[in-house]
C-alpha cells in the first residue's frame, strides 16, 4: 500500500524520512493496512463518510447565512499514533500551562501584580480585544478561570512538540473527535487489533462532572449548555454534547434572571440553574453588560456571577488569554507564576508592536506566517512562501497601520502523516488538540482530534479552509506481534 508513498521534508510520523523505514511501534498498523489494501480503504472511506452524514456530524459554513450549507468535517482513515510516554509529557505540559493562565486570569483581574513587577506590559493586556474590565473583582468557584480548554500542539521539522495556539474560549471539535473514534471502531476494526488503545469515550461524563463542580453551593447542581442557536457553526456539537450529557440545551431566551438566580423556563414553570456551559462569545453574554444589542444573551447574566450564584464555563473574560499576542508571554506567565520552565515551548513569535519586530517581520514577510491576534479559523492569516506579490504589499499596509493587531512566526514544516488524497496515500500536514477539563480536578483527553490539510502541500488544517480530521491513538510504546486478517464491519 505504501509502496509509492514518499515522505515530503519534514517530520513524517509514519516513515523516517532519511531512510523511508517505519517508525518505531508502526508496523502492526502498516500490516494491517497492507492487509487491507488501497481499493478496500478507499471504500470503507466512502462508507465513513456517508455513516458521518447519516449521524449528523456536521458543520455550517461560517459564510452561508440563511442558506444553510452544511457539511460533515471530512475524515480521513489512517489514524495518528502517539506513544504513551510521549503523551504523559504532554499531558504535563498541558496541566502546567493551563495553571500558569489561570494564575495569571485570575492575577489581571484581581491585584494585577505580574502587570505591576513589568513581566507583561499592561497596554498589551488592556489593548486586547478579549479583555472585559467588567470582570474585574469577580471571585469565581474554585478561583478557575479556563474550565475547557482546547491547545493547538504541533510537532516542528525535528518532531519536536510545540504550542501553536492557546483556544481558551469555547475551543470546538470535540464532537468529531468523539466520533471519528466511533467511526474507526465501526468500519475499521482490524487496525485495531494487537493494539491497546486508550478509550475517549468517558469524555462526556469527565465533562459533567467538571461543571458539576463549579457550583459547591448546591448538592445537585442543574447544568446548562447556552447556544446562539441551530445557525451557529457548531450546534451540532452544542447539541451532541447535551445529549451525551442529558443536560438542557437552552437559548438566551429560555432563560431569566430574578431574585439573584438564574432561572430556566420549562412547561413545568421556572428551574434554577448552577452552571452555565456556554457556546457564545463574551460580547453576547449579557446585554446589560457588553453589548446592548444582542439577541442571544441573558439580561442580568453577570450580576448573579458576580453574587456567586452561578458559574459560566468558560468565565467572561478569558478570551484576553487566548489573544495571540499574550500567547507570546505564556513561557513568562510559567516561570513567574510556578517557578518553573515550560515543559512545552512555544512556537518562536515576532510581536509587532515591538518595533524591532516589526522591522524584522517587514524585511522577511516572504518567508513568515503573519496573523491576525483576535481572529481565529485559518482567518486574518497569510503564509509568506505562498502568497502572491499583492498580498504581501497588503499585509505590509496592514501591519504599518495597526502593529498590535499582528504577531509572525516562522513557517514552520508541519509533520506529516498519511492521509488519503485523492484516492491515493500521500503526506498531509497536521496538528493536534487535545481538550483539558479543570474543575476540582483536572483531566486531559487521551489524544485529541488531529486536524489534517487535506490539500496537497497546505499548511492550514481549519475545516473553514478545507481541513478536515482524524483519530489519534494514544499507544504503549512497546512493539506488539502483527494481526490476523479480518473484515470491517459493513456500515
Amino acid at each position: 500500500m505504501f509502496t509509492d508513498y514518499k515522505p515530503t521534508v519534514g517530520f513524517d510520523e509514519y516513515f523516517c524520512s532519511e531512510t523511508a523505514r517505519p517508525r518505531d511501534d508502526l508496523a502492526t498498523l502498516l500490516a494491517s493496512l497492507g492487509q487491507m489494501g488501497l481499493p478496500e480503504l478507499n471504500r470503507s472511506h466512502a462508507s465513513a463518510s456517508q455513516l458521518l452524514r447519516r449521524l449528523g456530524a456536521t458543520f455550517r459554513l461560517n459564510d452561508s447565512g440563511l442558506k444553510g450549507s452544511e457539511r460533515i468535517l471530512p475524515f480521513d482513515p489512517l489514524p495518528r499514533l502517539i506513544g504513551r510516554s510521549d503523551w504523559i509529557n504532554l499531558e504535563r505540559g498541558l496541566l502546567q500551562r493551563l495553571e500558569a493562565i489561570d494564575c495569571f486570569l485570575a492575577d489581571i483581574y484581581g491585584p494585577q501584580q505580574i502587570l505591576k513587577d513589568g513581566v507583561i506590559p499592561r497596554e498589551d493586556v488592556e489593548s486586547s480585544s478579549g479583555w472585559r474590565p467588567q470582570m474585574q473583582g469577580i471571585s469565581l468557584p474554585l478561583n478557575r478561570w479556563c474550565h475547557i480548554s482546547g491547545l493547538d500542539l504541533i510537532r516542528d521539522g525535528n518532531g519536536t512538540w510545540r504550542v501553536l495556539e492557546d483556544n481558551l474560549r469555547c475551543p470546538s471539535g470535540v464532537a468529531y473527535f468523539l466520533e471519528n473514534r466511533r467511526v474507526m471502531k465501526r468500519l475499521f476494526p482490524g487496525l485495531f487489533e494487537g493494539r491497546a488503545v486508550q478509550p475517549i469515550d468517558a469524555y462526556p461524563s469527565h465533562l459533567l462532572r467538571t461543571l458539576q463542580d463549579l457550583a459547591p453551593w448546591s448538592e445537585s447542581p442543574r447544568v446548562a449548555i447556552l447556544t446562539p442557536g441551530v445557525f451557529n457553526s457548531a450546534y451540532f456539537e452544542h447539541s451532541y454534547l447535551a445529549q451525551q450529557m442529558g443536560i438542557a440545551l437552552v437559548e438566551g431566551r429560555d432563560l431569566v434572571c430574578d431574585n439573584g438566580r438564574v432561572w430556566m423556563r420549562s412547561t413545568n414553570g421556572l428551574k434554577p440553574v448552577d452552571v452555565i456551559y456556554r457556546r457564545i462569545d463574551d460580547d453576547f453574554l449579557d446585554p446589560t453588560v457588553f453589548r446592548q444589542d444582542s439577541m442571544l444573551g441573558v439580561p442580568g447574566l453577570i450580576d448573579v456571577l458576580r453574587q456567586g450564584r452561578v458559574a459560566i464555563a468558560n468565565a467572561p473574560g478569558t478570551g484576553v488569554a487566548d489573544d495571540k499576542l499574550i500567547y507570546a508571554h505564556v513561557p513568562a506567565m510559567i516561570r513567574y507564576y510556578l517557578d518553573e520552565e515550560p515543559i512545552i515551548e512555544n512556537v518562536p513569535t515576532y510581536l509587532c508592536a515591538r518595533p524591532d519586530d516589526q522591522r524584522y517581520v517587514l524585511d522577511h514577510l516572504e518567508q513568515l506566517v503573519v496573523k491576525s491576534v483576535a481572529e481565529a479559523g485559518g482567518y486574518g492569516m497569510l503564509i509568506g512562501p505562498q502568497a502572491s506579490r499583492s498580498e504581501l504589499a497588503d499585509f505590509d499596509t496592514k501591519i504599518r497601520a495597526n502593529p498590535r493587531n499582528f504577531i509572525a512566526q516562522p513557517t514552520l514544516q508541519l509533520s506529516t502523516v498519511p492521509s488519503l488524497s485523492d484516492g491515493e496515500l500521500y503526506p498531509c500536514h497536521v496538528d493536534l488538540r487535545p481538550y483539558v477539563l479543570r474543575g476540582s480536578n483536572s483531566w486531559v483527553s487521551p489524544g485529541g482530534l488531529t486536524r489534517v490539510a487535506l490539500k496537497r502541500g497546505s499548511l492550514v488544517v481549519n475545516s473553514s479552509q478545507g481541513g478536515g480530521c482524524k483519530d489519534t491513538w494514544i499507544v504503549d510504546d512497546q512493539r506488539m506481534s502483527a494481526p490476523q486478517p479480518k473484515e470491517a464491519v459493513p456500515c
